[in-house]
């Protein structure tokens, strides 16, 4: 069977060809439904893509086809290849996208079936927080209480397992939960956002899984609609999808059950947003008669580098088992870096890393070192700094959270959906037009009180007897008639045309061209580059027929772009330094995984058996995100929660065969309590879920809690300690007490030193 070529190309090539004897088979199988179990490296993506165009070329209509992915890059870079393999005009049509930009169209569709219109704003995490800092106080609630973080992910994740605030009200387990931890008004907070942005004619990132299960669950008539609308399904990282994904997906191929899903078991690393490796694991049962395919061979890494990871990954019991391997190089052991504290860890990765670039010659950009939690970034920083290596942080603050780019965000969002009240509370005095905090309080108090729209009250202030001078209601009504010409605009121009007005009749260019401080000057190129991308947008969409070049469209879009959409060109060639948990998709030729610790890594918040396979998965990601090769390292101490923490290297060096290392890693291997939970021994059926078992924690014997004297620092006179500056010495003396706690230090090449312990960071060496 060939695959049709784009005109550029005059030859077809043959899919036994292109792809190895595993992913054929997989390609080609299209009767029912089909769980591909794809290893890391394994060509995946190359898959999808191959599976994609062979229904195309055998009778599917792109519009037939749903392929779902968890970024807009993934699913942009499947649609341009496959644009190469069918034709762009065939490409074009199909329904390809993140979960949330798919269901968000059928939502802009269905809108007004849940009380919604089609305008909807899609709030941010930024905006979220601010309704919930709204309400927080509005209910005169504490705030070191009510932390607003921690709000915003107890919502998100009731949203997520389905749950709305009346099924929350009515569940005992949780309402005492909420009791226990002192915050028994959750549900009042919860029930007052969810009614709040349906006031607003908006929903938050949630919203549009909740939102769309409701749809097909309460009109099953749309729901048949869209059944027989998708007629093949196809899912990417199935591994790492939530209850309400899961049940979306499962509710379209009810009746065809023509479903082909895709990812690996051993990078499911998500739980803590909510998605279930059982989705994966139990699929085969879900679905009778479901075929597997096992794609093992990886393309990416070593031989030595991929074996490691296998040994690792082997310890876990709950997974579908595999035997990945690679035909590339053997490649280097794996080194490991022992530092006596992690700023000496830190120092050594740096080092590390320059004597690798001056080896190789490769570029900043080949390298990545990868953390466990972003605390750990600090002191990285500052070696990287000292060393001149130039790095980017990744998932640090995107162009679209900066400030005036919101600001201008938010004028547009509220044109195009007059109801958006977290858009109006951030641009009514803004730029400054003497609308004051009072004033604001009063319009919202209103606005909620009568149930109309925020920007209904300014418009006509005497129409709700608003309390406020004639001076004020003046100002008030300017502000409404600026957004209604704004909207007038809207109706029949594209969005280039509306945000350039905005920017300009608003007052912003005026505002931030008062004078050129780097600042300002910064803020003015913003905002340039926010009319540029507006601009490329509309000529894109023009260039490919497409007629949708409104504001509405280019916020959906912007609104749904996910951390790996956001990379600029200045950032490109510099080391990059990350969680692991965002590492997931990437790959590099050199990477540094630090802080392999007890308590760290694994994190310390493991409890069962079940979160220590995850961390465990977490750290085969990381491994497997290497290409040629790996550098792992830990301290034997850690600055953290404000004083030195004495740390036990991680039981995860000893899951990794000692033979994967430069040098053979012989420290005592700390007590583990290992599960009872029996070895799953049909691979190619998924294991059943056991009850999770508790694990005992692992205290380093030299962090017993015993202090000396009358301080809470572990040390003693005579004891030899290490200092990251001034290196070896002796503690001569203590004094003080608490904060103020004291020691006298005779070091071996700087002499006598006094140091306050509090920020000390010395490592006790005998």
């Amino acid at each position: 069977m060939a695959i049709e070529q784009s005109p550029a190309t005059s030859q077809t090539e043959n899919l036994r060809d292109l792809l190895n004897s595993n992913q054929y088979e997989a390609v080609t199988y299209t009767d029912g439904p089909s769980l591909i179990v794809a290893g890391a490296g394994s060509g995946k993506t190359r898959v999808l893509t191959y599976k994609i165009a062979y229904l195309l070329q055998n009778g599917w209509h792109p519009s037939q086809i749903l392929a779902l992915t968890f970024t807009n890059k993934a699913a942009e870079e499947m649609k341009g290849r496959i644009a190469k393999l069918v034709g762009e005009q065939r490409a074009k049509y199909l329904w390809m996208g993140t979960f949330h930009s798919i269901f968000s169209k059928i939502l802009r569709y269905e809108a007004s079936h849940l009380g919604f219109t089609s305008n909807f704003t899609i709030y941010d995490s930024s905006d979220s927080k601010s309704l919930i800092r709204s309400l927080i106080k509005e209910l005169q609630l504490d705030d070191k209480t009510y932390k607003v973080n921690n709000i915003q992910s107890r919502i998100s994740f009731a949203k997520n397992q389905l749950v709305t605030p009346a099924n929350y009200a009515n569940d005992s387990d949780m309402m005492r939960s909420d009791m226990n931890s002192k915050t028994p008004r959750f549900i009042e907070i919860y029930q007052l956002y969810c009614q709040r942005c349906r006031n607003s004619n908006a929903m938050d990132f949630d919203d549009l899984l909740l939102y769309t299960n409701t749809l097909f669950e309460k009109h099953p008539e749309i729901l048949k609609t869209y059944q027989a609308r998708f007629g093949y399904i196809l899912v990417d990282e199935y591994q790492d999808t939530n209850r309400a994904q899961h049940l979306i997906v499962s509710k379209l191929a009810a009746n065809h059950q023509r479903i082909c899903v895709v990812g690996d078991d051993a990078q499911s690393i998500y739980s803590f947003r909510g998605a279930n490796i059982d989705n994966m694991l139990m699929f085969q049962r879900q679905y009778e008669g479901c075929k597997l395919f096992k794609l093992e061979q990886n393309y990416r890494s070593t031989q030595t580098l991929v074996n490691a990871a296998n040994s690792l990954i082997s310890r876990n019991k709950n997974q579908i088992r595999k035997n990945v391997f690679s035909d590339g190089d053997i490649g280097k052991a794996i080194k490991l870096l022992t530092a006596y504290s992690d700023y000496d860890e830190a120092f050594a990765v740096a080092a590390t890393m320059q004597e690798s670039i001056r080896d190789t010659r490769d570029t900043y950009s080949d390298y990545a070192i990868l953390y466990r939690t972003n605390a750990q970034s600090r002191t990285l920083e500052e070696a990287l700094r000292k060393r001149a290596i130039p790095y980017k942080i990744y998932g640090g603050l995107s162009f679209y959270q900066r400030k005036e780019v919101k600001d201008i965000l938010a004028y547009l969002r509220l044109i195009i959906n007059p109801n958006d009240e977290e858009s109006f509370k951030r641009i009514i005095n803004y730029p400054a037009r003497g609308i004051g905090e009072t004033t604001q309080q009063k319009i919202l108090q209103t606005a909620h009180k009568q149930a109309v729209s925020p920007l209904e009250v300014v418009k006509n202030p005497a129409d709700f007897t608003l309390d406020i001078n004639n001076g004020t209601a003046k100002k008030i009504q300017t502000f409404g008639s600026l957004i209604e010409q704004f909207r007038v605009l809207n109706e029949d121009k594209d969005a280039y045309v509306v945000a350039e007005q905005v920017v300009i009749a608003s007052g912003i260019m005026q505002d931030i061209s008062v004078d050129n401080t780097p600042e300002n000057l910064s803020r003015k190129e913003n905002v340039q580059e926010l009319l540029s991308a507006i601009n490329q947008f509309c000529e894109e969409k023009a260039n490919a027929g497409d007629t949708e070049l409104k504001l509405v469209d280019f916020l959906s879009e912007v609104a749904l772009l996910t951390d790996q959409d956001k990379e600029s060109e200045d950032d490109k060639n510099r080391v990059t330094m990350m969680t692991v948990h965002a590492a997931k998709g990437l790959e590099f030729k050199h990477v540094f995984i630090v802080g392999l610790e007890e308590n760290l890594f694994p994190s310390n918040m493991c409890e069962t058996e079940r979160e220590l396979e995850e961390e465990r998965r977490l750290l085969y990601v990381a491994l497997t995100r290497a290409k040629i090769d790996c550098v792992i390292s830990y301290a034997k101490s850690r600055f953290r929660n404000g004083q030195t923490q004495f740390s036990n290297p991680s039981r995860f060096l000893h899951d990794i065969d000692a033979k994967y290392f430069q040098t053979p890693y012989e420290d005592k291997k700390p007590e583990i309590v290992r599960s009872t939970t029996p070895t799953f021994s049909k691979f190619d059926t998924p294991p059943t879920v056991t009850t999770p078992q508790r694990l005992k924690r692992i205290v380093p014997s030299n962090q017993s809690g015993i202090n000396t004297g009358h301080h809470n620092y572990p040390y003693q006179v005579g004891m030899r300690v290490h200092h990251h500056v001034f290196g070896n010495g002796e503690i001569t003396a203590i004094e003080g007490s608490g904060d103020n706690t004291k020691a006298h230090i005779h070091f071996e090449t700087h002499g006598e030193k006094p140091l306050l312990l509090k920020y000390a960071k010395l490592t006790i060496i005998n």
